[in-house]
């Protein structure tokens, strides 16, 4: 397919997991893609921090005098730790704000002039825990539960300038993230409570899967879908 052709691609997060399928997928389907990570190399994926401002300006810039444009934000850079509630550190729950929402703000913010010329579409990943309670995790929840509502308010405010504005909220996703995740569970937690977070389906879900529901909202086949936030979970939601 090449629902994609000749259209520009930003993905943050696009060195490893599901910005990387991202950004593999999109270049699959003709679309001139520009990955943004911390671990960039420069060519393939430029380097850059979502949470600095001067950072987000400068790779918006380079993605439109590149391609001439953006048409299509993906909003996948993201961290996430466990702790108790009680021993999140300041800093800690600074970062998971810092990533995982204002970042998504700061680098639509940037692209918006481009994506309203080109009447584009942002997708941001959110997660299951940004729907629901999820022990062990309140700076993510936090954090995930605003790109949520960002992701809702922005739909609204965009929606008569052309630009839609979606969600995507996976489970548990096979990435070296979730990886070293795991590492920071507390000895010492209530199993019950992570229990809540299983699903009907087997297994974690695959990079290429929540890439492909990116895209989808992205694509011309959902131009009728705003301010919506469609799960990839294995039913964990059910």
């Amino acid at each position: 397919m090449t629902r994609f052709a000749d259209r520009v691609v930003l993905v943050t997060g696009a060195a490893s997991g599901i910005g990387a399928a991202t950004a593999e997928l999109f270049a699959n389907e003709g679309a001139h893609v520009v990955g943004v990570d911390l671990t960039g190399d420069g060519e393939r994926v430029l380097r850059g921090d979502v949470t600095d401002p001067e950072s987000v300006t400068v790779f918006v810039q380079a993605a439109i005098e590149r391609h001439g444009g953006i048409d299509v934000v993906a909003n996948v850079a993201g961290v996430v730790r466990f702790s108790h509630v009680d021993e999140t550190t300041l800093a800690d729950w600074q970062q998971h704000l810092a990533v995982n929402l204002t970042g998504p703000f700061l680098v639509s913010q940037a692209a918006l002039p481009s994506l309203i010329e080109r009447r584009g579409s942002i997708v941001n990943v959110a997660s299951i825990a940004g729907l629901k309670g999820q022990a062990y995790t309140a700076a993510y929840c936090a954090a995930k539960g605003g790109l949520v509502l960002l992701t809702k308010s922005m739909a609204l405010e965009l929606a008569s300038r052309g630009v839609r504005v979606n969600a995507v909220c996976p489970s548990g996703v096979d990435t070296p993230l979730i990886a070293g995740v795991a590492s920071t569970i507390p000895r010492d937690i209530e199993a019950p409570l992570l229990d809540r977070l299983g699903s009907v389906l087997p297994g974690f879900v695959a990079p290429a899967e929540v890439a492909e529901a990116i895209a989808y909202l992205a694509s011309d086949a959902a131009r009728s879908i705003t301010g919506t936030t469609l799960t990839v979970d294995g039913g964990t939601q059910s």
